[in-house]
């Protein structure tokens, strides 16, 4: 296992090097974040320990530059911040997992061998059906270039269809995936919000996205929804 650790402090990187080389990993290390890049252009790695505060480019930016290269390899992050915006902002930006510094070496080493386990798995930064788009880092929906703004749950309930275009969503799956507990799936409150929100990603276009499959629930089409006038 080839395991590539981006971390600009000498001290813990050596650190990180010498712990994972005695684990029986193949170490390589990067000091920045165009050296990070340059390295995964010409070596395939089963795993980044990626730290956040880097120099010229910080472990955000490197994270989502992967991602859009189509590298789907696991990403542990490291940070010396323990505010939710950055841990939230690390995962948006593709990140599999984060440590909060300092650590446990025993934690990172049981973190890494979950992601290594898992392998690559593909979670795009910006989720589409055609020309409809939703990027989870800025929570901005677009059809076309133009922005749409949405309340809350409606972005959780596009999001949720989002995440498996052209699949049924039962009104029992929204409900878990965009409302607390005491939301009974029997009420109206998935059917109102979906018609909200197509009332601002459809009706304006002339589209129609978001489909009703009778008995079962709701899917969003792959293509981003045909035009009013094919439909009879």
């Amino acid at each position: 296992m080839r395991i590539l650790v981006v971390e600009d402090e000498p001290k813990m990187r050596n650190l990180l090097h010498r712990a994972l080389t005695e684990e029986g990993y193949a170490v390589d290390t990067a000091a920045d974040g165009p050296q990070a890049l340059t390295l995964t252009d010409v070596a395939a790695f089963d795993a980044i320990v990626l730290d956040v505060m880097l120099p010229a480019m910080d472990g955000f930016e490197v994270c989502a530059t992967l991602r859009r290269r189509g590298r789907w390899l696991p990403v542990l992050m490291l940070t010396a911040k323990d505010a939710v915006t950055d841990r939230v902002h690390g995962l948006d930006g593709g990140a599999d997992d984060y440590l909060t510094k300092p650590f446990s070496l025993d934690e990172l080493m049981a973190r890494l061998r979950a992601l290594i386990r898992r392998g690559p798995i593909e979670r795009p930064t910006l989720l589409s059906a055609g020309d409809l788009t939703l990027d989870p880092a800025t929570r901005t929906v677009r059809r076309g270039k133009e922005e749409i703004p949405l309340t809350a749950k409606e972005y959780a309930l596009l999001e949720a269809l989002l995440r498996r275009p052209g699949t049924v969503l039962t009104r029992a799956t929204l409900v878990e995936h965009c409302w607390d507990l005491g939301t009974s799936p029997g009420s109206n409150v998935v059917d109102a919000h979906i018609k909200a929100l197509r009332a601002k990603i459809d009706r304006p276009f002339g589209t129609q996205s978001v489909e009703t499959v009778r008995g079962a629930g709701y899917r969003i089409r792959p293509d981003g929804g045909r035009t009013t006038s094919d439909t009879s």
